[in-house]
């Protein structure tokens, strides 16, 4: 039986492993806690600090696992590419995660190697050089530490700020203290994809685009498929492929991507696993992006009808409004009966001002219709 070691076991990581398990793999689900969603699905977890190099080498050495999966960005990419060269397999590959969870080291790539258009863009590792970047640039810019997720440090300097206090933000919300802040020119995008493509043995297949809501940098709302035209959704495509191949392996690759309103497409960021948007594959595709990721690591092939979409389809998550332990997501019967709709409830085991604790889907006969019945069953959870 192959053996599958998750690293991360959120709410994308318990799809991950559900659709492994029905292909007949072992799953061991391993994160910095206990009780984490992709553990209540496998009898097999494992809690440590992922960002412990001695104890993730530990682990991997006990499991001895066919396929090493990283599911979130907070692990010692340094020990995954030392396992990789002694023959451990690392999904996507171990320079795909290390890349990725930086955002320095994915810009250099794409825009300096793969000549992909990006915003323009400067690095900063102290205050002279952030106000440098941010003269030069000039106002409004964007500010991120180049290690974070879902939103976490990240801001807009306008006209008569204090670019300071975006500097001191992203500084202090990073994953890994001391590292250095990118900022990024402003882009007037029209509206921003994620493009998931999946690299399997077949080739490069690549979703329908995945339009989505954002609020301070963490996702709020998804649908598919959103509307492009022929020659920016051309553009996308390519983007894509190159930007994947650059990173290599097989699995499936969240590309995000900005779309300005000439039809000008610009390389945002990607992440080489499934991404939080495309959850809404699970109503709007025949294979989720889940079971896609499932289908490329084990060698198999993604057929066209594999992403196919349908009818218009949406997404829309229900947050924590506090402190929780064993939070309980209330009102499914309400939020069911939504024409259309489904529900995730991901089972966290506590919750915090903001969390993402489910999420609702739901179809249409158009996107305006999918995504105001997922935003009604959505609203007709909470979180208590």
């Amino acid at each position: 039986m192959t053996r599958l070691l998750l690293l991360g076991s959120g709410e994308l990581g318990k799809e991950v492993a559900i659709e492994a398990a029905r292909l007949g793999v072992e799953v061991v689900a391993a994160d910095r806690y206990a009780g984490a969603p992709a553990m209540q699905v496998t009898p097999h977890s494992r809690v440590l600090d992922m960002l412990d190099g001695a104890a993730l080498r530990a682990l991997v050495e006990d499991v001895r696992p066919d396929l090493i999966v990283p599911e979130v960005e907070a692990i010692a990419t340094d020990t995954l590419l030392e396992l990789e060269a002694e023959g451990w397999h690392v999904v996507p590959t171990a320079r795909a995660t290390q890349l990725t969870m930086d955002r320095e080291g994915i810009r250099r790539l794409a825009a300096e190697e793969l000549g992909l258009p990006t915003s323009p863009y400067r690095f900063a590792a102290d205050e002279a050089e952030f106000t440098a970047a941010v003269e030069a640039l000039g106002t409004p810019c964007v500010v991120k530490p180049v290690m974070s997720s879902s939103g976490k440090g990240q801001s807009v300097v306008r006209p008569g700020d204090d670019p300071l206090v975006a500097w001191r933000y992203a500084r202090s919300r990073g994953r890994v203290h001391g590292r250095p802040v990118i900022v990024e020119g402003f882009v007037e995008f029209a509206y921003e994809i994620t493009l998931l493509t999946v690299r399997h043995a077949g080739g490069t297949t690549c979703c329908a685009p995945i339009g989505h809501l954002q609020e301070g940098g963490d996702y709020r709302e998804s649908w598919q498929p959103q509307p492009m035209g022929d020659a920016a959704l051309a553009e996308a495509t390519r983007i894509a492929e190159v930007v994947t191949a650059g990173l290599g392996g097989y699995g499936l690759f969240g590309v995000e991507l900005f779309v300005t309103a000439d039809d000008r497409v610009l390389f945002s960021e990607v992440s080489p696993r499934p991404h939080d948007t495309g959850m809404v594959t699970l109503i709007s595709q025949p294979t989720s992006e889940f079971a896609l990721h499932v289908k490329a690591i084990l060698g198999l092939t993604v057929g066209a009808f594999d992403v196919r979409t349908g009818r218009a389809s949406a997404s829309a998550v229900v947050l924590a409004g506090a402190a929780l332990d064993h939070p309980t997501v209330v009102g499914l019967e309400a939020a069911l009966a939504v024409p259309t709709a489904q529900v995730r409830v991901f089972g966290k085991p506590s919750a915090t001002p903001g969390r993402r604790m489910a999420v609702a889907l739901a179809r249409g006969e158009d996107l305006g219709q999918a995504r105001s019945r997922a935003r009604e069953a959505a609203a007709a959870m909470r979180v208590t």
